[in-house]
């Protein structure tokens, strides 16, 4: 396990933190009326959170079926042209197209209770599941690294917390600063309505260039 390595995953979780499920969805959270509940953002966070890792761990189990049967260099050159079809695919997001956030909204506001939370959070995993390309990307990294299962397990968690440190940041300000920080949920969550599509096609884009990045440095300078 090599810092470069820990550094492009922690870039591309970062970059998974910005989705729908994994930070709008807490911010509409702190937006709904009322006092903002710990409980409920516990049990949506926690869900997700492991949501995220279970497929993670269940993804590694069959890559490594695969990985076991190659040469390292070819687990590499399949891991550069993974990062160089994300690159690819980012330019095809229109960033003239709004988000379908409305949906998310009203079902946030329809039903507020604890097990409702824990099944909205499964659903936004379950939709995502199709656009969680930095973090198949991530876990392709972790796979061709020669890893012990235990340093992936630790990977994986990792990776999955950090992608929801900035939904933790917000509502540490949300319950510290009260109203005052509502403006800046309320311009953040109007930004990605009109911005999604686009800001989808830039964390593909970097995406792909760190998978690709970090296999050109193990093909040709390691």
């Amino acid at each position: 396990m090599t810092l470069g390595l820990v550094a492009a995953l922690a870039g591309l979780a970062l970059l998974d933190s910005t989705s729908i499920g994994t930070l709008f969805i807490p911010i509409w959270l702190m937006l709904t009326p009322g006092r903002v509940r710990l409980s409920r953002f516990g049990v949506y966070l926690g869900t997700i959170t492991v949501f995220y890792f279970v497929v993670g761990v269940l993804i590694v189990l069959g890559a490594s079926q695969v990985i076991d049967h190659l040469d390292n260099d070819v687990a590499l050159w399949i891991q550069l042209v993974i990062g160089v079809f994300l690159f690819a695919v980012s330019f095809r997001f229109d960033g003239k197209k709004k988000s379908d956030t409305g949906k998310w909204q009203d079902r946030i506001n329809a039903n507020g209770s604890v097990p409702a939370l824990a099944g909205i959070a499964l659903l936004a995993g379950v939709v995502e599941l199709a656009t969680m390309l930095p973090y198949l990307g991530a876990i392709g990294m972790m796979s061709a690294a020669d890893l012990r299962p235990a340093q992936i397990g630790l990977l994986l968690a990792g990776y999955c917390l950090v992608m929801i440190v900035p939904a933790v940041l917000l509502l540490g300000g949300r319950l510290a600063l009260r109203g005052r920080i509502e403006p800046l949920l309320t311009r953040l969550s109007t930004w990605f309505a009109k911005n999604g599509a686009s800001t989808t096609g830039w964390i593909l884009g970097i995406a792909g260039f760190l998978v690709a990045r970090d296999a050109v440095a193990r093909l040709f300078f390691m």
